[in-house]
């Protein structure tokens, strides 16, 4: 039995264009997820597949198709690039037993992926992954399982992902309210798949929108991945300290991820800006419902909750444990620290660009700054502080890491008290005044330390301090 290429990471597969990302490769998880999903409810249900802006993403998308149609179903194929979180709008809307999306989300520009959707339109379960992955190497030694359709089928219909979708972010936001407000919006898709969606939802109004970086370029020149993060916003962030624009909004590759710039240039971290669309709906909607949360973000989060009277539940990184949390408990917002948040009554899965509309909303309601907005928060919650070192590993050295962290049992972090330690995802240690996490990438060879304290002066000291536990060289 061969080696197993198709492995899922937080969410998704993901891997290197042509190493192990290839035509055989994609046929053979296609047929997985067609078998996994003939096996849990026939045939009789459509199938949606979509793709970003990656280097032949339209090209895998077919094939995809091609397999799911050789298999028996009927698969509706987006006829252009589309959000992630559209595919998954177009799941729910016509009912399908669910979808695949081709996307390596924030990867670098030689990756590319595969993103399950159950039925739901949300992250597929642990589950339901280790299901299609198991499959995987019998089908490469019996290449003959695969069946694949004709281009032409008329088992395969294109198909607009963008006007059902669309018109329901319509629904979710007062966009009339935003076009209203006279705001200048810049805004940076990072050559993905949500370029141009901001102007189309915007326009016809006072407000503006200036975009960048819109066109395909599956290299993302000038960025070292389309990652919304702020070493990747670097011409973005010239653009905003200009001080013409209100709000900078950007989305990595696939738009289910945003970043917010201020008025004044300055990168709001993702901590921060979930911090910011809770005390949005909270506050100044006055909607209620739980909060669920990652371990990787902010603590800001239960201060808010519990501020509001509301509950917050924490769970492992990923939507794939956040979405089925919102679910069980119709949890108003759901978010983590890689700049992903979903929301009641839409998906229970992330979405860039209505995220981008409630920073928007919040702006164009109240009358005031991110700056601003972000200080009423602190208001509540006190001043937080956040950063993340990524570390890329070498061959062999992901499990000298991994039994250093295993081994470490510090009494102490940046001379403070270590109160509690936990391994609900990775090692994490709670000290006075904040918390020190570590992770291992499930799908690229990275290290990630995080922390988030209470006094900005401990923020370097803390990651120093997880970088010696970890034995990573600086």
């Amino acid at each position: 039995m061969p080696d197993n290429p198709v492995r899922f990471g937080t969410d998704g597969w993901r891997a290197i264009i042509a190493d192990t990302f290839t035509f055989e490769n994609v046929r053979a998880c296609a047929r997985a997820v067609a078998e996994h999903f003939a096996e849990h409810g026939g045939t009789s249900r459509p199938l949606v597949v979509g793709f970003d802006t990656r280097f032949l993403s339209d090209h895998f998308a077919r094939e995809v198709a091609r397999v799911l149609a050789g298999a028996g179903f009927t698969v509706q194929l987006a006829a252009r690039p589309a959000p992630t979180p559209a595919i998954s709008y177009r799941i729910i809307e016509i009912g399908a037993a669910g979808g695949v999306v081709v996307t390596s989300s924030h990867n670098p520009f030689n990756w590319n992926g595969i993103k399950v959707k159950p039925h739901y339109g949300g992250s597929a379960s642990p589950e339901i992954v280790a299901d299609i992955e198991r499959r995987v190497p019998e089908i490469l030694t019996d290449p003959a399982r695969i069946r694949l359709a004709p281009s032409a089928s008329d088992a395969i219909t294109p198909f607009d992902p963008l006007p059902g979708y669309l018109t329901a972010l319509g629904r979710q936001v007062n966009l009339q309210r935003i076009r209203a407000a006279g705001l200048s919006v810049a805004v940076d898709p990072m050559y993905g798949a949500g370029a141009g969606l901001f102007g189309e939802l915007l326009s016809g109004g006072s407000t503006t929108v200036r975009e960048i970086h819109s066109e395909r370029n599956p290299l993302f020149p000038g960025i070292r991945a389309p990652e919304p993060i702020e070493s990747n916003l670097s011409e973005f962030l010239l653009l905003m300290s200009t001080g013409r624009y209100a709000i900078g909004i950007a989305n990595d590759g696939d738009a289910d991820r945003v970043g917010l710039v201020d008025e004044q240039g300055r990168y709001v971290d993702q901590l921060r800006t979930f911090a910011l669309l809770i005390n949005h709906l909270l506050g100044e909607r006055g909607l209620r419902g739980p909060i669920v949360r990652s371990i990787t973000t902010t603590r800001m989060a239960n201060l808010l909750a519990a501020h509001y009277g509301v509950e917050c539940f924490e769970t492992p990184v990923g939507f794939k444990f956040i979405g089925p949390l919102m679910m069980e408990k119709d949890a108003l917002i759901g978010g983590e620290e890689s700049g992903g948040y979903g929301f009641r009554g839409h998906l229970p899965e992330r979405d860039g660009i209505l995220a981008g509309l409630f920073l928007l909303d919040y702006v164009a309601a109240t009358g005031k700054p991110p700056s601003e907005l972000l200080e009423n928060v602190f208001a509540i919650t006190g001043p937080h502080f956040y950063a993340r070192d990524d570390y890329e590993l070498e061959p062999g050295q992901r499990e000298l890491v991994r039994a250093a962290l295993d081994a470490a049992a510090p009494a102490e972090i940046a001379g403070r008290r270590v109160t509690a330690s936990d391994r609900t995802d990775g090692w994490r240690y709670l000290f006075d005044g904040g918390w020190l996490l570590f992770r291992l990438s499930g799908t690229e060879p990275l290290l990630r330390i995080y922390t988030e304290v209470t006094d900005e002066a401990l923020v370097r000291p803390v990651l120093e301090a997880g970088r010696a536990i970890a034995g990573v060289p600086a």
